[in-house]
């Protein structure tokens, strides 16, 4: 008799006692009970999508006529149930579990089947011979991870990245007029517009959009049907293309059965790639936060050529300190992501003959990735991008000392006259225009066009 707060439950390795709430079965508790590991536990997503495979799962049985429609309708209810977030504190297991992802597939079997066996009074179903009814965990898990990437890549990340790069256009626009100082290495370099910088960054963005979404059609194929080893046993020939079907009607998103389930199941190169998408647009939001970051340095000490939004105290000991803290942020979002890759990149080596076994921390890294650069995003264009000034005193006053405008001046006096130019102005701290009215035989008026720094940020040769 299970003692008071628990009820005890049979499986083919003997009884186990189980939480006397829990929906889940012995399975489920031993895994608990096996993998206490880190409290990671499955993004929520992953764990509906599961719900709606079940379902779809269902439908696809039914009309196979392998499950009677009563039991269908009830496991169907039960799923969606489980897909739309109702049971989510019934799914404990971490991350770090079997490789296949086995105890997290049961975990869902088994609670839908406690659900289902209610609604239909009692009448007992099966979590393996009903709810994973043409099904295995080695088909299942992949193309959750697939289902839940492609939903939540298409919903959440590339929305959230047009937003940014839609802030980052509204924001150039403004701010046209603005000529800053360009750098290489670091060091004055010729001018550019501050709205050609920010189009660099919005160019980014919509490049890593498109990475993303070339990612998309690989990520459409799902390996439901091939069951076990890739062979399809125990599944009717349709299963997995019916399957495909229902989950593209419930989530409009073209969803298809894999072209190859030997090679959906072995291995997680579209997930790899996904990954790879997600670490370069990671790359680029480093890239533009960094540019941020040296902007707004300062105020005094550093560039200060941008002030970024004050939103709280920067220093525990410095009183009126403020730091760029959303780039930073972002930044270490950004990071967060690189190493989420380095660990899909390994876990998806880890395919050995028919199964890849690094399935849930491939899932973990994938999902959280996609994750935290949606709401990344949307915290740098709402909180950096959006409020921030230009100090264009301190721009002008650095563009008016910045000896590298002579450049534009050597199809005029070539290259040793405009290196000799630049080097006395830098050495004696005087504007450009003084020493070069010393040197060469150029009136000032011409001169003066020839270095106005936004007529050289359009280009050309300077006459």
């Amino acid at each position: 008799m299970a003692k008071k707060g628990f009820r005890i439950v049979k499986d083919s390795m003997g009884p186990v006692r189980v939480p006397a709430d829990a929906l889940y079965g012995a399975q489920t508790q031993r895994a608990v009970e096996n993998f206490q590991v880190s409290g990671h536990r499955f993004p929520r997503a992953f764990i509906h999508v599961l719900g709606h495979i079940k379902a779809a799962a269902a439908i696809a049985n039914r009309r196979l006529k392998l499950l009677d429609s009563r039991t269908a309708a009830a496991i169907e209810e039960a799923a969606i149930a489980v897909g739309h977030g109702k049971h989510d504190a019934q799914f404990p297991l971490d991350i770090f579990q079997t490789g296949s992802g086995t105890s997290t597939n049961m975990n869902a079997n088994e609670v839908i089947a406690t659900l289902a066996t209610k609604r239909l009074g009692g009448r007992k179903v099966h979590p393996n011979d009903h709810v994973n009814m043409s099904q295995s965990s080695n088909d299942v898990i992949p193309a959750a991870i697939h289902v839940a990437a492609a939903l939540e890549t298409t919903r959440d990340l590339i929305p959230a990245l047009k937003y940014l790069q839609a802030a980052i256009l509204r924001k150039a626009r403004t701010l046209d007029k603005v000529v800053v100082t360009g750098r290489t290495h670091l060091m004055d370099a010729m001018p550019v517009r501050l709205s050609q910088e920010m189009g660099g960054w919005a160019a980014q963005i919509g490049k890593g959009i498109d990475r993303v979404e070339s990612t998309l059609p690989r990520l459409a194929e799902l390996a439901l049907g091939g069951t076990a080893v890739g062979t399809g046993i125990n599944a009717h020939p349709r299963f997995g293309r019916l399957v495909a079907q229902e989950l593209a009607k419930r989530t409009k998103f073209p969803f298809r059965t894999s072209r190859n389930y030997f090679e959906s199941l072995s291995s997680q190169d579209t997930a790899v790639e996904l990954s790879g998408q997600l670490k370069t647009v990671a790359v680029g939001l480093l890239k533009i936060t960094n540019d941020l970051r040296w902007m707004n340095s300062g105020p005094y000490a550093g560039l200060g050529e941008i002030r970024l939004p004050a939103l709280q105290p920067g220093s525990s000991i410095m009183p009126g300190k403020v730091n760029p803290v959303i780039p930073e942020s972002v930044a270490m979002v950004c990071v967060h992501v690189l190493g989420n890759d380095a660990a899909i990149g390994f876990s998806g080596g880890s395919g050995n003959f028919q199964l890849n076994v690094m399935l849930p921390v491939i899932a973990y890294n994938l999902l959280q990735s996609i994750e935290l650069l949606a709401k990344a995003s949307r915290l740098l264009a709402d909180k950096a991008i959006a409020g921030f000034t230009v100090n264009e005193a301190r721009i002008a006053e650095a563009m008016g000392r910045n000896p590298i405008l002579v450049t534009a001046l050597n199809p005029v006096v070539g290259y040793e006259m405009g290196a000799k130019i630049a080097k006395k102005a830098y050495a004696e701290s005087r504007p450009l225009i003084d020493v070069a009215v010393e040197l060469t035989s150029l009136p000032r008026a011409r001169l003066k066009k020839a270095l106005d720094p936004a007529q050289l940020t359009r280009g050309g040769i300077q006459k």
